[in-house]
Parts: structure tokens; sequence; C-alpha cells
């Protein structure tokens, strides 16, 4: 993601990469560490986030690495890109940041970068941010989420107290995808396998024939932009879901890297709320 002209530069943190697994064909799960992340947390919410920024080809920065200065003293092409990826897991103990990349190839920033880590590489980001952690005064969860969705998804099923029932709806390309998942919570999860359908259909035709229980839900669904504004559409206009607490978002768009995204973002999601809000 790029900031906005203007705003002050976040906070910026210097890791190491301590290990790299292919955890599936196209997720790759990066350790970090090192003593840039003495002072780093996380913790308090399961959907925390970490922006990687990655210089432009050919472009170096002095140390030590300044990015207000950066931006205060270097054209707007020089500046590094961001990537935003969820925590999937902050040991505080070790003061180990993990997160899980999804690879579709040699486009793009992050997933390239992923899958050519190594140990003792050095990687800085911004963060952490976040918002959600599953409401333990919730009746029921409902977690819904394509690859991008799946690490907040894990770390929310992570936390939820015994017995705590959630609905679990998850998109991947195909049964090789799946990942095994943890919880002590009463959680039913459902894989949906992709394949050659646009992202997210299978998980607007789940949920949409979902029964819901009784009771409050706490959701969280998160994603491609398009299949989060169709479930956002079932929640609150045609199942009345009370809108306040819940978290939905597109964490991207088909057909928009992440600077153009997060440049439209916000006029996107005025745009699919008031067009629903004008819904009966």
């Amino acid at each position: 993601m790029s900031e906005r002209p203007g705003r002050r530069a976040p906070r910026v943190t210097t890791a190491r990469v301590e290990s790299v697994e292919r955890i599936t064909p196209h997720m790759v799960r990066i350790v970090l560490g090192g003593p840039g992340l003495a002072n780093f947390s996380a913790g308090e919410f399961t959907d925390h986030y970490v922006k990687l920024l990655f210089a432009p080809s050919g472009v170096t920065y002095p140390e030590p690495f300044d990015l207000e200065q950066i931006r205060a003293e270097r054209p707007r092409e020089q500046w590094p890109s961001m990537r935003t990826y969820t925590v999937r897991r902050w040991d505080e103990v070790r003061r180990e940041l993990t997160i899980d990349v999804v690879y579709h190839g040699e486009e793009g920033l992050a997933g390239p970068w992923a899958a050519q880590a190594r140990p003792g590489d050095e990687v800085r980001f911004a963060g952490p941010g976040g918002a959600y952690a599953p409401n333990p005064d919730g009746d029921w969860h409902l977690l819904v989420g394509d690859e991008s969705a799946l690490p907040a998804i894990a770390a929310s099923l992570e936390r939820l107290a015994p017995a705590t029932r959630a609905h679990v709806f998850i998109e991947v390309s195909g049964p090789e995808e799946e990942q095994k998942l943890e919880t002590a919570g009463d959680a039913a999860v459902t894989w949906l396998h992709r394949g050659d359908a646009p992202v997210g259909a299978a998980l607007v035709r789940a949920v949409s024939a979902f029964e819901f229980p009784p009771g409050a839900v706490h959701a969280f669904v998160h994603g491609e932009a398009g299949f989060v504004k169709e479930l956002r559409r079932l929640l609150f206009v045609e199942r009345g879901v009370a809108r306040q607490g819940q978290s939905l978002s597109g964490y991207w768009r088909v057909g928009h890297d992440e600077d153009r995204w997060q440049a439209t973002k916000r006029e996107w999601n005025a745009t699919v709320e008031r067009e629903q809000d004008m819904q009966p």
C-alpha cells in the first residue's frame, strides 16, 4: 500500500528472515526475528497486519533507514512500495513474527520475494495495525475468506475459547491449498475449492445457502472486494445482522494491484454503503 502524500511516515521495523517454509504449493511461511523486533508488539487483535517495504528496482537507501526523510527528499517513484500481510503469529517470548504470503508466480512484489527469501535476509516493515478479534460475547462466529484472509481466520480460530461456536468458510484454489487449523472452539470448517470459477463465487453460494443459527453473530468476512460486497449485502440487508462491531472489508480487488486498490478503496466502500443503505 502506498501512503498518501502529507501523511506522517509510519514507524518502520527492520527484521531478519529466520526461516522459510512452503506450507502449501501457493503459500509461503516466513518467520522474522532479530534485534530489530526487540520493541515490536502484537497480539491484541487476530487480524494484526504489517506492511512490507520494497524498494524500486535499482534504488538503495542510506542507513539508518528513515522513511520520512526518503519521502521528503526523493521523488515519488523512488519511495518504497508497501504490501500488506496479516500477522499469522507473534511469539512474544522468542520475539518472532510469522507471516504467510500467497505466491502466484513471478508477478508482483511480495510473492516473488517470499519464494526467494533465505535465512539471514533483511526486510523492513511498518506496523502493526489491526482492529478485530473474536468477541467473547457473541453467541456464535462467522469467519469467511479467501487465501488472503486465511492467516487471520487461522489466528482467530486459535483465539476461540473452548466450546465457542464458529462456522468457517474458506475458499482456496484446490484441495492442495487446505491447511490444518487448530482451535479449542466448536468450529465447523468448510473448505471450498475455486477451480476455474471467479474468486469468491463459491463463498457467496455457500454462505447464502447457510442457515444462520439463532443468536447474535460476530462476523469476519475478508478477501476479494467483489465477494465481500455481496456478502455484506447478504448479512446486513437480507439477514438483518446488526452492522456495529462486525468486520467486513476487501483486502484486495481483482484487476488492481495494492497501490491502485488502496487509492480507490475508500471511495469503493462509500459507494457500497450508499447502495446498500438504499435497499429496502
